[in-house]
């Protein structure tokens, strides 16, 4: 809307003249223009005023926010404000970093190693990478086969951009990851859901996976060991789901092995890029988040055919440039520490177990909650919905995993993260990233709130 402004230097006023009829408006400035001039002293002034556009883009209107996230900040503002909340959403390792790690980067600090290293990352950790892929996974990479990103996830949105073009569907078994869709609907891609099932451990069916197959198939995105689920693919059950890859030219993998160290025998972890035929077409994403304790680092990578990585690339240097000189140098010291992290990697693996062994005894306690014994990272995904029409005093209907993770909180003063986030709204996610302490006094108070609960009444 114009405007227009008349000031003297005893008053001003403010005339939006669309607002009067064309005779009252000249009058009123009239006026104001003859008191303003009978001060020796006036000014005048047409401004616009047009509303602001307070749109936001399709594509990010299309996008969830995080409820990992979410759950995670609302569970920390609690204990910020007294809540003695037990935090058991969030994936991230109790562990503080080792301290070799640490020390690599205070030093790459004390030695002034903090300006910005090339886009794609430091020769020298792009170098350790392709050794640590080459001596534990028997994969060939050479440097330039490598982009460092700040975080797995970075590395993960990159290349699901890079690879896919409008219209092009994305395959995600689910439970999943809560990113995957949404950076396939960031990059235009449509989401396409693989339901698996807990009496298949979460693992898809390879007759299942090639059905939805077809000409606009352009990614399958596999994670194992699994986030929520810590189910672990087996070489045989990979080998199957590589003969349908085959078969469809456009199909690309991604394999996200953000946990691969963090694995329970007698499973072990098998790297797609290495099945026969399949290093061409896969994207293998890893870091240094998990299994070294380096979440606030912000540190992974993609290792693939040169031609998909150099895409990656050239989406990171017009997004962030590259990671964090300091950090890089805490990841040569990180894949210095020997074969799969060496002992100090061993040592939080064997807590994680204990910590697993635990929770999966505790919860088989209660009645009517299934379970899928994880193989691997450090995540329960607990089915449930057997309580769901129950009804608690005070709060209401338990109606699904969400409102069972409100009552949780609220009853327990325990963070855990509801399934419907992961597809999955049968189930639950609790993280056992935490002591064993802490595990048993969260175990007390969900035992004791889930007995508040009763049973829906027939009729």
């Amino acid at each position: 809307m114009e405007s227009i402004s008349i000031s003297s230097s005893s008053s001003s006023l403010l005339i939006p003249h669309k607002t009067l009829p064309k005779s009252s408006f000249s009058k009123v400035l009239s006026i104001s223009m003859a008191k303003a001039w009978s001060e020796k002293s006036w000014s005048l002034r047409v401004r616009s005023e047009a509303a602001v556009d307070p749109s936001i883009s399709p594509r990010v209107n299309s996008v969830k926010p995080s409820k990992t996230v979410a759950i995670t900040d609302l569970a920390t503002s609690l204990v910020q404000s007294g809540v003695p909340v037990i935090r058991l959403a969030a994936g991230e390792p109790d562990f503080d970093t080792p301290e070799v790690i640490a020390e690599a980067g205070m030093k790459a600090i004390r030695d002034g190693y903090t300006r910005y290293t090339p886009n794609a990352g430091t020769q020298e950790l792009r170098q350790a990478i392709c050794h640590k892929l080459k001596e534990e996974n028997g994969l060939d990479y050479t440097p330039d086969q490598i982009v460092v990103s700040n975080g797995a996830k970075q590395a993960i949105m990159q290349a699901v951009v890079a690879v896919c073009s409008p219209g092009d569907e994305v395959i995600i078994p689910a439970p999943f990851w809560v990113s995957y869709p949404e950076m396939a609907r960031l990059a235009d891609a449509t989401p396409v859901i693989l339901p698996t099932d807990i009496s298949d451990n979460f693992l898809l069916k390879p007759e299942n996976l090639a059905s939805m197959l077809n000409e606009k198939s352009r990614l399958l995105i596999l994670c194992s060991p699994s986030n929520p689920t810590g189910s672990v693919y087996p070489k045989e059950l990979l080998d199957q789901i590589a003969d349908i890859v085959r078969k469809h030219p456009r199909l690309l993998v991604l394999s996200d092995e953000i946990y691969e160290h963090i694995i329970y025998q007698p499973a072990k972890h098998t790297s797609f890029a290495s099945l026969p035929g399949m290093w061409e077409r896969t994207l293998t994403v890893n870091g240094f988040s998990k299994a070294f304790a380096m979440t606030g680092w912000r540190l992974g990578y993609i290792a693939g055919p040169k031609h998909f990585v150099a895409a990656c690339g050239k989406i990171q240097s017009q997004f962030t440039s590259g990671a964090s000189s300091i950090s890089q140098k805490a990841g040569v010291a990180a894949l210095g520490l020997g074969y799969a992290g060496g002992e100090i990697v061993a040592k939080m693996v064997k807590a994680f177990q204990e910590r697993r062994d635990f929770l999966v005894k505790s919860f088989g306690e209660l009645e009517g909650v299934k379970i899928s014994k994880p193989q691997g990272a450090f995540y329960l995904f607990l089915d449930f919905s057997s309580y769901y029409g129950s009804e608690a005093e005070g709060f209401g209907v338990i109606d699904g995993s969400d409102s069972l993770c409100r009552y949780l909180l609220e009853k327990a003063q325990v963070a855990l993260v509801p399934g419907d986030a992961f597809g999955d709204d049968k189930c639950i996610r609790i993280s056992y990233a935490a002591s064993l302490s802490t595990l048993e006094a969260a175990m007390l108070k969900i035992k004791e709130a889930m007995s508040q609960l009763r049973s829906p009444v027939a009729v």
